[in-house]
C-alpha cells in the first residue's frame, strides 16, 4: 500500500510517500523557523501565506525524489486536526485536489495519532501501548490495546510542556524556538543551583499542569534581578527542565505500571529531549516486560511520513 501523506498544521509544509507504513521513499519538509523567528513565535496568517506559496513546490518535489509514479499511489492522507485553522486548510484543499485531479480515494488523519504512529517506522509496535505525546500543542497520555482505538488517560490541563518550554526560553533570552535552546544549554547547568517545584497534582492523577513551573521561572527571574544578583541561565535552564522532565516521566512511568503496558512510546517535538529520553530510559528500566521507544529526530517534529503511517493503521482498522 503505498500512501502519500500531507501535514500543515502548524508551519512545516510537508509531503511523504510510504509503502506499508515503513518505507519511506520520499519526505519532504519545508521549515518556516526562519520566518518566524523574528516573530519570537508562529503567527498564524504568515504560516498560512507560506503554506501557499510553497505546498505545490514540496509536492513535486515528494513526488520526484519518491520514484514513484502517481498512478501507483494508493491513497493520499492528510492532516484534518488539530492544528491552526488557516495551516490546516491550505493541507486539505491540496491534498483534496491533487487526490480528485489524480483519481485517488483520500483519508483525514488526527495529527496526534500520525506522532504515535511515527515510531512505527523504525520499530515494531507492542501492545498494550502507552504513548507520551510531548510537543508546543499537546502533552498527553494515551493508550491503545489494538494499534487502532486510544484512549486519553491524562492531558496538561494548562500549558503544553512544549509551550512552557517556549515562553521559558523567551524570559532567558534564548532564540526562537526556546525548547530547543533549553535543552542545549541545560546539559551545562547546574539543578541544584534554583529549586523550582515539581506539579504533580492530585494522587493517582495523570493529568499535567505546567503554568505553575513557567510561573515560577519569570517570579524568580525578577525576584532576582530586583536583588541586583544575575541570573545563571545555564542552572536555571537546567533546573527548569529538571523539573518539567521529572514529572513527565515519573507520571509516565506510574502510568505503565497501573496498566502493565508492553511498550511505551515518546511523540511529538519534544520527544526529541535529551534529558526526556535519559530519564525515561533510566526510569523505564526497572519496568518489567515493557520497552521504551522513541522515533529518530526526523520523525519527531511535525512531518507526513508520519500522517501516511498513521494511515495505513487506519486503513487496515476499516478493512
Amino acid at each position: 500500500m503505498i500512501i502519500l501523506g500531507v501535514e500543515t498544521s502548524c508551519d512545516e509544509t510537508a509531503v511523504s510517500i510510504v509503502r506499508n507504513g515503513k518505507e519511506v521513499f520520499s519526505n519532504i519538509v519545508f521549515s518556516q523557523i526562519d520566518i518566524h523567528k523574528y516573530n519570537g513565535g508562529v503567527i498564524p496568517e504568515i504560516a498560512s501565506r507560506n503554506h501557499v506559496e510553497k505546498i505545490l513546490y514540496v509536492f513535486q518535489d515528494a513526488i520526484i525524489k519518491s520514484s514513484i509514479k502517481i498512478k501507483d499511489i494508493d491513497y493520499v492522507a492528510v492532516t484534518k486536526t488539530p492544528g491552526l485553522i488557516g495551516s490546516l486548510i491550505v493541507g486539505i484543499v491540496a491534498a483534496h485536489t491533487f487526490a480528485y485531479v489524480n483519481d485517488i480515494k483520500i483519508i483525514d488523519i488526527d495529527h496526534i495519532d500520525g506522532h504515535i504512529y511515527a515510531n512505527y517506522i523504525e520499530h515494531e509496535l507492542k501492545y498494550p501501548l502507552l504513548a507520551l505525546v510531548v510537543s508546543g500543542g499537546h502533552t498527553e497520555l494515551r493508550i491503545t490495546y489494538d494499534g487502532y482505538e486510544f484512549v486519553k488517560l491524562g492531558e496538561t490541563l494548562d500549558d503544553a510542556v512544549g509551550e512552557c518550554y517556549d515562553k521559558v526560553g523567551r524570559v532567558l533570552g534564548l532564540p526562537y524556538p526556546g525548547g530547543i535552546y533549553v535543552d542545549k544549554i541545560a546539559i551545562k547547568g547546574n539543578i541544584n543551583r534554583y529549586k523550582l517545584p515539581l506539579v504533580y497534582l492530585e494522587k493517582d492523577s495523570f493529568n499535567f499542569s505546567f503554568s505553575g513551573l513557567k510561573s515560577a521561572v519569570i517570579n524568580l527571574i525578577n525576584k532576582t534581578k530586583q536583588n541586583n544578583e544575575e541570573v545563571v541561565v545555564e542552572d536555571l535552564a537546567a533546573s527548569f527542565q529538571y523539573s518539567a522532565i521529572s514529572v513527565l516521566t515519573t507520571k509516565t512511568i506510574e502510568c505503565a505500571k497501573k496498566y502493565k503496558v508492553k511498550q511505551i512510546v515518546l511523540a511529538g517535538g519534544v520527544a526529541a529531549n535529551s534529558e526526556l529520553r535519559k530519564q525515561i530510559v533510566e526510569k523505564g528500566s526497572k519496568l518489567e516486560d515493557c520497552e521504551i521507544i522513541y522515533p529518530s529526530m526526523k520523525y519527531c517534529t511535525d512531518n507526513a511520513a508520519m500522517i501516511a503511517v498513521a494511515a495505513f493503521f487506519k486503513l487496515k482498522q476499516i478493512k
